[in-house]
């Protein structure tokens, strides 16, 4: 049912609105979520009454398409501009910090029983925002909140969602899609039938994905864990030249658009390592995508990258260690996916990824089990 990885590959192409520090697709997804559509012309865009100290702010011409917005609701100095000085002495953790204290984590996506993980030790939780990945089986606001404050210990809570593939067991999907119909919709993935490559610069694709994030706001979910990213590299092979920004961009509209009702959000995406490096430059540390991201988590560094429970190619895992050491080295919380089964494969994938710094699990393919292995049990 769900889907994972293909593998990181590298190419690079800037572009963020001009003197905003945002990228211009930012701009076009929350004037999309407030609109209520999968985009709208600059007419449309100029109809919504701006809040109080909102700002006209025009997308660059070299960033607009058909369809972006060209008006973004947002503060501007006032007259209380002076209380922000006292921001700092409000008593709460901060993301960064809350997210220092995770030395393990459960990634599971079917096969889910919240009591079950709740009463382990987990310090942080991957799973799926509903039971059978579909509407009907969504769980409810009280159960995150059980499982958040379960009798095992607190817990972060991640939901999955793919941003580079469209689903078609989920609640956005349509009778009658089919590659091309709609237009963002491209073609499907051979090796997990039912998922389909997606435009996902597309307005309209970027509309269902802030539609899934208000569906995991309204959880209580402490973040989302966003698969194929790494969707970019199959449009940067057929020449789209700026596949690597724009799906950037995306990643970092989602994390504003849910940071506008939860200042605490996380977004983790999973795979695509190298897309920091891609966007920020060769090894540089520019603001760009590792400032729009909170963490990471890798599959196959260490065992699965040719097969489960088949050691990694050497040159594989230190090409993936050295993009992963930049995230570990400007504070983003690094998690490592790695399947294997064997119990000698699963003590040495534990070990090389801890010892650089790395939070480690070790399960099956299906992500079907709710594994705690001998010897490396969540505490």
């Amino acid at each position: 049912m769900y889907h994972k990885h293909e593998h990181p590959v590298a190419c690079r192409m800037p572009g963020v609105a001009a003197g905003l520090g945002l990228p211009a697709v930012m701009i076009t997804a929350v004037i999309i979520s407030l609109l209520g559509q999968g985009g709208c012309s600059r007419s449309d865009a100029a109809s919504p009454a701006l809040p109080a100290g909102g700002a006209e702010l025009p997308l660059p011409s070299s960033q607009a398409r058909p369809g972006d917005a060209t008006r973004l609701a947002t503060s501007t100095p006032g007259d209380g501009e002076e209380n922000l000085a006292y921001l700092p002495l409000v008593l709460t953790a901060s993301p960064s910090s809350t997210l220092s204290v995770v030395d393990d984590f459960l990634y599971q996506l079917q096969g889910l029983d919240l009591a079950a993980i709740g009463h382990t030790a987990y310090d942080l939780v991957v799973m799926d925002y509903a039971s059978d990945g579909g509407e009907a089986g969504e769980f409810t606001a009280a159960q995150i909140a059980a499982l958040k404050h379960s009798p095992g210990g607190e817990k972060i809570v991640l939901a999955y969602m793919s941003i580079g593939e469209a689903e078609d067991y989920r609640f956005y999907w349509q009778d009658g899609w089919a590659p091309g119909n709609p237009p963002w919709l491209d073609v499907e993935n051979p090796d997990w039938p039912g998922n389909y490559k997606v435009h996902y610069w597309d307005p309209a694709w970027q509309a269902i994905v802030f539609r899934y994030t208000e569906r995991l706001l309204e959880a209580g979910f402490d973040g989302a864990y966003l698969d194929i990213v790494d969707a970019y590299e199959y449009y940067a092979e057929q020449g789209w030249t700026t596949a690597a920004q724009e799906m950037a961009d995306l990643v970092a509209a989602i994390r504003a658009y849910a940071r506008a009702r939860d200042p605490d959000f996380y977004v983790f995406p999973q795979n695509a390592a190298a897309l920091a490096v891609e966007v920020a430059g060769e090894y540089t540390r520019e603001p760009g995508y590792l400032d729009d991201v909170d963490g990471i988590g890798q599959e196959d560094v260490y065992y699965g990258y040719d097969g489960d429970d088949v050691m990694t190619p050497p040159a594989v895992t230190a090409e993936l260690e050295e993009v992963l050491d930049l995230f570990k080295n400007t504070g983003k919380l690094v998690l490592t996916v790695d399947y294997a089964t064997t119990p000698a494969h699963v003590d040495d994938a534990y070990a090389k990824s801890q010892a650089r710094g790395y939070v480690p699990f070790i399960t099956v393919r299906g992500l079907d089990q709710l594994t705690i292995h001998p010897g490396h049990e969540p505490d």
